[in-house]
């Protein structure tokens, strides 16, 4: 049990000393991403609608 014991606690000293690692941005470069995130998103959204209704229109078209 005792090598069990060992494992895990080394396990969580290398996940601890990892997270130290990490470099976690600032609270303004998190936003601005943010706001980019949600801008291309609804921008890509905009123009997959238009291409939609282009096509169903053309479709209608040679359907008739």
């Amino acid at each position: 049990m005792a090598d069990s014991n060992e494992k895990k606690e080394s396990f969580f000293s290398r996940v601890k000393a990892e997270f130290k690692k990490i470099i976690w941005p600032d609270k303004t470069t998190v936003a601005r991403q943010t706001v980019a995130v949600v801008l291309i998103s609804a921008a890509l959204g905009v123009i997959i609608k238009v291409l939609d209704l282009i096509f169903t229109f053309a479709l209608d078209k040679l359907m008739v």
